[in-house]
């Protein structure tokens, strides 16, 4: 199947069968992607006898850092990369056409919440608007411009703007949507309580070494607290990926159409792990079409049978981990 057919699948709204569209991209990436194919070659897998998703290798999500993954020959429109310390080495991903990402990262948000552009949308994301390079910025930025509601905006220590604004939606009812930085949605709920009964707020996780680290249940109830909310919501979203995951509440995530995630053994990274059992994140994202779709992720945590997911921590020695196999 050609990048078109398969592209025309997976971002025009006519992905029928997810694991018949993965095993296509699997394909297509194992001949153009020179990166994958050697880690194919290495590992000795033929792809004529992948039949089914749990024979797929997943590619260590370092190699973000330490190469270019690039299926294909092209110009890269953009290079989103990762925040990190002083002196680490930040992962890249180039990306072909930002309008796969604008489309498919809508379209997803649209999926769970209806169309976002019946929100007003306000992006509390300081540490990342600091930086250059953040595909979660993007991603607000295309949510605000689709807004109908000019209120939309971002924030980033105008703290008193912000709750000036949001309590206005408040008072004539308009449906909002707070999009926030942990760290920082901790500042707004210290500095501005308020009831927010016509706001979806949403936190993206990251303390970026602002704060001490809490848990999801210990910051979800301080948010809870604060706006007087029964429900906080989440994202999940890394450089790496293109797809996102949604949680309502409870830590339970579902992940939009383009992505899917399995557990393997922290043990044997090619051993496929039953649901209900923890172990490493793997990550099918068709949207990382141009890229690499399939991510062994450093996440830790469980898969269930409805295709939701729980994240609960982050490997040990995850920078290490599997890089011993491919060496180019």
């Amino acid at each position: 199947m050609s990048r078109a057919q398969l592209a025309q699948q997976i971002f025009q709204g006519k992905l029928l069968d997810f694991e018949d569209v993965a095993l296509a991209v699997f394909r297509y990436q194992a001949q153009h992607n020179e990166l994958y194919a050697h880690f194919l070659d290495l590992l000795g897998v033929s792809t004529s006898k992948v039949s089914k998703i749990p024979q797929i290798p997943f590619l260590p999500i370092q190699f973000f850092k330490s190469h270019t993954l690039q299926t294909g020959k092209w110009n890269a429109a953009v290079t989103f990369s990762s925040s990190g310390t002083t002196g680490k080495t930040t992962s890249r991903h180039h990306i072909r056409k930002l309008l796969d990402y604008r489309i498919n990262s809508i379209n997803g948000f649209n999926s769970f919440y209806g169309n976002v552009q019946d929100y007003a949308v306000f992006a509390l994301l300081p540490s990342y608007l600091e930086r250059s390079g953040s595909s979660l910025v993007y991603m607000a930025d295309q949510f605000i411009k689709a807004s109908k509601y000019p209120q939309s905006d971002f924030f980033l220590d105008n703290l008193g703007e912000l709750a000036k604004e949001l309590a206005d939606c408040e008072r004539k009812g308009i449906p909002s949507l707070l999009l926030g930085v942990s760290f920082a949605l901790l500042d707004f709920a210290e500095q501005f309580p308020m009831p927010l009964s016509h706001t979806l707020l949403m936190e993206t996780g990251g303390m970026k070494g602002r704060r001490k680290e809490m848990t999801r249940e210990e910051l979800h109830g301080v948010l809870k607290k604060a706006f007087q909310l029964s429900e906080i919501h989440s994202e999940y979203g890394m450089t790496e990926l293109l797809s996102q995951g949604y949680s309502k509440g409870n830590g339970l995530f579902y992940p939009i159409d383009s992505m899917q995630v399995y557990i393997r053994d922290v043990t044997d990274p090619f051993t496929q792990m039953p649901k209900g059992r923890v172990g490493g994140i793997n990550i099918i994202d068709l949207a990382n079409l141009d890229s690499c779709a399939f991510i062994a992720t450093d996440d830790l945590g469980r898969g269930y049978e409805d295709g939701s997911f729980e994240v609960l921590g982050r490997l040990d020695n995850s920078d290490i981990r599997g890089c011993n196999l491919l060496v180019v």
